[in-house]
């Protein structure tokens, strides 16, 4: 990280620590994640044994909430869950972590998402993750009456998704896409990347949507006008995005890796929250890739997320 970045997270201490917080609106997945840490991922069909296991909420948008709320911000999320044990567990941790939890719905008859996390020894990641497809998608229920400064929505829900960009731009806020790969149709993903004005995708999301693996051919052919930031995150590398003209690219403080599940949710999050308290573009940007760092240095998705301290201690 420059020192500019360091500075200026120093010099925005006391936005973390307001009586006042920015508030950012969170959209989309909660997941029950159960993580097994393995000595390797398997490249093929095999038996193998973890040297631990762990339960843990996730979610892209979830995660991003509780990143936002450990931070100094406050944070809502709104979500689909099933009326089942798992569903009532992730909405107690996100409560227990300061997340508002009001449009948070339980459906009856339906599961909970559910997922299975293997990481290896460099703290790279492979998810297998279920959603019921009977969670009912129609979002005529969502009504807040205010999203607060920003708003932040995953891929997983697209019509709540483009009900609350709609009425983020509407209201004349910030918006936060986070394009990771997708179950929906690319016609759906194009609507929300259309409809928001930040748009920061993970490398297989832009190559999924793009067709292409060349990130930068791939952020030109998904940039819509409107964006205020195209982008894709690229592990170590930090943060590639377009600024009229070449390619720019951003990296994070260079840290020892221990788990990086988690790290594209506080990112994403982190972003989120620089966005709604007015930070400029290439500060959010410095500020979120240090928490991510931050984030890769802890295990756990949730559990690793730092604080406002944690954060503030990192960068001095």
């Amino acid at each position: 990280m420059s020192t500019r970045s360091i500075s200026f997270i120093q010099r925005r201490a006391d936005a973390l620590f307001s009586a006042n917080p920015a508030e950012v609106f969170c959209l989309g997945l909660a997941i029950q994640d159960t993580i097994l840490t393995v000595a390797s991922i398997p490249t093929e069909p095999v038996k193998i044994y973890a040297a631990a296991r762990r339960e843990a909420g996730g979610g892209p948008a979830a995660t991003a909430s509780v990143a936002i709320a450990r931070l100094g911000g406050k944070a809502s999320f709104a979500g689909r869950l099933g009326d089942d044990r798992t569903g009532a567990a992730l909405r107690r941790e996100l409560e227990d972590e300061m997340v508002d939890v009001t449009w948070l719905r339980h459906f009856a008859g339906v599961q909970s998402p559910g997922s299975v996390i293997l990481v290896d020894g460099k703290g790279e990641r492979l998810i297998v993750a279920y959603a019921d497809p009977n969670l009912p998608r129609d979002a005529s229920w969502l009504t807040p009456s205010r999203l607060g400064d920003a708003v932040l929505c995953d891929l997983s829900w697209p019509e709540g998704a483009l009900q609350c960009l709609s009425m983020a731009r509407e209201a004349g806020i910030p918006s936060v896409l986070d394009a990771d790969i997708s179950r929906h149709s690319r016609e759906q993903v194009a609507m929300l990347v259309a409809a928001a004005d930040h748009v920061v995708f993970s490398r297989p999301g832009l190559a999924e949507f793009t067709g292409t693996d060349d990130m930068e051919a791939g952020l030109r052919a998904a940039a819509r006008p409107g964006h205020r930031l195209i982008g894709v995150t690229d592990g170590a590398d930090g943060l590639f995005w377009l600024d009229d003209g070449p390619i720019r690219n951003a990296r994070p403080p260079r840290v020892d890796v221990v788990d990086t599940v988690g790290a594209g949710d506080a990112f994403h999050g982190a972003l989120a929250l620089a966005l709604a308290r007015h930070d400029g573009l290439e500060e959010a940007i410095a500020f979120a890739n240090a928490v991510a760092a931050l984030k890769c240095t802890r295990p756990g998705g949730r559990a690793g997320l730092p604080t406002a301290d944690a954060l503030l201690r990192f960068t001095g």
